[in-house]
């Protein structure tokens, strides 16, 4: 009877797992899209390269609106139900953006997409890092992020294989079957529905309303802290993902090597989310997070300056197996530090805020690049979000291991 609740319950944790694992990688690949295809949305509009780049500011922009609409719903009425209807929404939009006829329109909708986009971390991490063991939540913390990674990865591999066979048969519209393609998550929630439990820990701390004020009053320095923490984590990782494609068409690369490099760079992104998260398990959540940033300063300059082709692909490999190892500690360290009551909401909400914080880099390295060379612009506004980055962890607190149920705060 002991064996059977057991395999019940480690096919429960694997499923939610599994849930937030694939919500994230498709809501990253419908994010992702817009990097690849920045230059033909801007041909299609008329638009310049910071104009199309503002989209993705926006859509950064909007993620806190998601995460307290979900955030709120996931503490109140369970893990399930919001991702469920989470992962439709932003699927739709994905849609929608591709038979967008003007700038306006699009802009909006992605706006709308990135309300979704906030919505999706912060609840699926709490179903499934809740569900996980104390002992193994910094290796699965990092599966976990890497969902992004493996999201970014199968963008441009769609941008390398569906993207040319579009673009030959409807020249200059091959972009907007991209966005079709993003409509495919919705299919995810049937997975959801059918095969996903609800959080144990969730029927724990059921909350109502009432909560909210009193948890946010007595944890405000730490919500605080996480805002700021996450929005250096999203000046790292949205400095060196979102225009980097952008900045090696400027440098001469053909289509299909910006897609080749990309997804070599996320092989490196989930190798290092992975070493990262278990090294994390054994020597700290902020050592491994420091460790990494420093690491992705050192190699910033095979990453920005393609001294050879074989340095530029250590570059991108390696500036995204240190950054992602970065990444791949958060959802453990800021979940762990983040009461129970209101997981579902609290470190999404922050994450989120932190989104909102960083969201002016796609758009400051392109308006800097247009002036300078995109290979300037980053490479100097990366080096000082590094740096800064790294004072910020330091000076953090910890709570690697913490015990989530009952004792929970």
């Amino acid at each position: 009877m002991e064996t059977a609740a057991a395999d019940v319950g480690a096919r429960d944790q694997r499923n939610a797992l599994l849930a937030g694992f694939l919500g994230w990688t498709l809501d990253a690949f419908d994010f992702f899209i817009l990097t690849l295809v920045l230059d033909d949305v801007a041909a299609a509009f008329g638009r310049t390269r910071p104009q199309i780049a503002l989209a993705i500011t926006l859509t950064l922009a909007m993620r806190p609106v998601g995460a307290i609409i979900f955030g709120l719903m996931a503490d109140r009425y369970g893990r399930r139900l919001p991702l469920m209807i989470n992962v439709i929404f932003y699927a739709i939009v994905s849609v929608l953006c591709g038979i967008a006829p003007s700038y306006g329109v699009f802009l909006g909708l992605r706006m709308l997409f990135g309300v979704g986009m906030g919505g999706e971390w912060g609840v699926g991490a709490s179903l499934a890092l809740e569900s996980a063991p104390a002992r193994l939540r910094g290796l699965l913390s990092g599966f976990l992020q890497e969902g992004y990674a493996i999201g970014n990865l199968l963008a441009a591999l769609a941008y390398r294989t569906i993207y040319p066979i579009a673009n030959a048969y409807a020249p200059g519209n091959g972009w907007r079957v991209m966005f079709f393609v993003g409509g495919l998550p919705a299919l995810l929630s049937l997975f959801i529905r059918a095969r996903v439990k609800e959080s144990p820990v969730w029927h724990e701390h059921r909350t109502d309303w009432t909560t909210y004020r009193g948890v946010l009053a007595r944890h405000a320095r730490r919500f605080l802290y996480l805002v700021l923490l996450m929005t250096m984590m999203n000046f790292v990782s949205h400095g060196t993902q979102d225009m980097y494609p952008t900045l090696l068409a400027t440098a001469g690369y053909a289509k299909a090597r910006i897609a080749d490099l990309t997804m070599i760079s996320m092989v490196g992104a989930v190798l290092g989310g992975l070493a990262f998260g278990g090294y994390s398990d054994r020597r700290g959540r902020r050592r491994a997070m420091v460790t990494a940033c420093t690491c992705a300063l050192l190699v910033l300059p095979f990453w920005i300056a393609g001294f050879s082709a074989r340095s530029t692909i250590a570059g991108v490999f390696m500036m995204q197996f240190f950054v992602q190892g970065a990444w791949g500690v958060i959802p453990a360290h800021i979940n762990e530090l983040s009461p129970g009551t209101v997981r579902g909401f609290f470190p999404g909400f922050a994450y989120q805020l932190g989104v909102l914080g960083a969201s002016s880099i796609p758009y400051i390295e392109s308006a800097l690049g247009e002036m300078l060379t995109y290979r300037q612009s980053m490479g100097l506004l990366m080096t000082i979000v590094f740096i800064g980055a790294v004072v910020v962890i330091a000076a953090g607190p910890e709570a690697r291991g913490f015990a989530f149920g009952r004792s929970d705060r």
